[in-house]
């Protein structure tokens, strides 16, 4: 499973959901669905826009974390 920990990053720089999607174009529906970690896809375009806002690599916004068997 792909943990986002894109809601910690955003309290850490005092950023809100609504001004990251403002400045990302991303919808904030989309947004607020990887904050709680619902987002089903997540296009590598969007992924680059969040990290360009963010200053970030896509490793400091996700993690793996395996699945228990």
């Amino acid at each position: 499973m792909i943990k986002f920990k894109v809601k910690v990053i955003l309290a850490m720089r005092e950023m809100t959901q609504k001004e990251l999607a403002e400045r990302t174009g991303i919808r904030p529906p989309t947004v607020s669905a990887i904050c709680t970690g619902s987002v089903k896809h997540l296009p590598i375009e969007a992924l680059n826009e969040i990290c360009k806002v963010l200053d970030c690599q896509p490793a400091d916004i996700m993690e793996y974390i395996p699945d228990e068997e």
